[in-house]
């Protein structure tokens, strides 16, 4: 009885943490992606000799529809993974008559390669051991099976792993590991965006080494994921703090139509370094800072910075002007805007990595409520670490 409910306790768990309709979606690639593969490479007319498509194509479409993040679905182990191990494939099945010991040559050939040219993909040593168990091995013994079928089947399934991932899917597909500048880190005294978190890329890096087992996961994706989970702990043990019991109500604003001169005076006088850009329905529709009026300062040689400032805010009197007039003209129309009951910890990354110093806050029907600041987030964090969370993560 033990023994049955030790058993159900494993296939009871969920080996992907995919939703119905991604798991549908994902169902639907793997078709349609095999299905696309085989029938262009039967329209390209081959002959009988080989199959149309390899079977570790197959298991291939499992890791780049369902998988797409993990190292072993990018685009040069699919690639290498499966044309190295076609040609260790095909010299073992030439070398050995014994099939036993050329299976084993290739599948362990095959690995090794892979390993060797950092380009492990684990279907592809299933693509060496197919001109082995094949029927007629003898078919096989030509290397043109590395380029047919095996090299056209891979060519369009990296096709089609990027269009489903990044427009069906919706994944950054391939993922492009970031460069990393030695230099930079040793001698800069800048913060990075992964240390803001608390656990920076060289701390993962060790960690990575330290376990001495591949974990099938990015280290971005890793990164992503702890950050992710400190925010999670952050926000249970913070309680529901949202954006609308920090921000700055009855902000000053103007629209689109507001003369720059008007705009600098408000700014200036009230000491103001940006402000939201709102229509008559109070929606946001941009932003303007102290930048948007330098931007368009062009100082000759003869002039000064104050005289070119005073000619552009001041207003043009006549019908016609060379330069802008409104604040519509030098606004910033990309602004980033959060509803009022979003948590604070959802401001963290945006203020810290992403260098926001005020974020616009609407209500419900998208219409401008307040504005929350730098200064804002940190007096809330203060106070809150001050009430006795001196010892969550996120403090020490």
């Amino acid at each position: 009885m033990m023994n049955d409910k030790y058993f159900f306790r494993f296939i009871a768990v969920d080996p992907v943490n995919l939703s119905v309709k991604g798991k549908f979606i994902s169902v639907v690639s793997c078709f349609s992606a095999i299905l696309i593969v085989a029938w262009v490479t039967q329209r390209l007319g081959f002959s009988g000799t080989y199959p149309i498509i390899v079977a570790s194509m197959g298991a291939s479409a499992v890791i780049l529809f369902i998988m797409p993040g993990s190292p072993l679905a990018q685009p040069w182990p699919l690639v290498g993974g499966h044309l190295i191990s076609a040609v260790i494939g095909i010299t073992c099945a030439r070398l050995f008559a014994d099939t036993i010991m050329a299976s084993a040559c290739a599948s362990g050939g095959s690995v090794f390669a892979m390993l060797l040219l950092r380009c492990l993909h684990p279907p592809a040593a299933a693509t060496a051991l197919t001109p082995i168990i094949a029927g007629d091995p003898v078919n096989f013994m030509n290397y043109s099976f590395v380029l047919m079928p095996v090299g056209i089947n891979v060519a369009i399934m990296l096709v089609m792993s990027i269009v489903i991932n990044r427009w069906v899917l919706r994944y950054a597909y391939p993922s492009v590991p970031q460069a990393e500048d030695s230099k930079k880190h040793r001698h800069s005294a800048i913060i990075q965006p992964a240390q803001r978190t608390g656990i920076s890329e060289q701390d993962l890096d060790l960690a990575l080494e330290n376990m001495d087992m591949f974990l099938d996961v990015s280290k971005s994706d890793l990164s992503k994921l702890l950050t992710d989970a400190q925010m999670q702990s952050f926000k249970r043990y913070r309680g529901n703090i949202t954006c609308a019991d920090i921000m700055v109500k009855n902000i000053l604003s103007v629209e689109y139509g507001t003369e720059v001169e008007e705009a600098w005076r408000i700014m200036h006088n009230e000491k103001l370094k940006a402000m939201p850009v709102i229509d008559r329905s109070r929606r946001v529709i941009g932003i303007i800072t102290w930048n948007d009026f330098f931007k368009f300062i062009d100082v000759g040689v003869n002039e000064t910075f104050q005289e070119k400032f005073r000619a552009f805010i001041r207003r043009t009197p006549d019908v016609s002007a060379a330069k802008p007039e409104s604040v519509g003209h030098i606004m910033t129309s990309s602004v980033s805007m959060l509803p009022e009951s979003t948590h604070i910890a959802d401001l963290i990354p945006l203020m810290s990595n992403q260098g926001y110093r005020q974020i616009p806050i609407v209500n419900s029907e998208n219409r401008l409520v307040g504005m929350v600041y730098q200064a804002n987030l940190i007096a809330a964090l203060y106070n809150e670490s001050h009430d006795g969370a001196k010892s969550h993560p996120l403090f020490v």
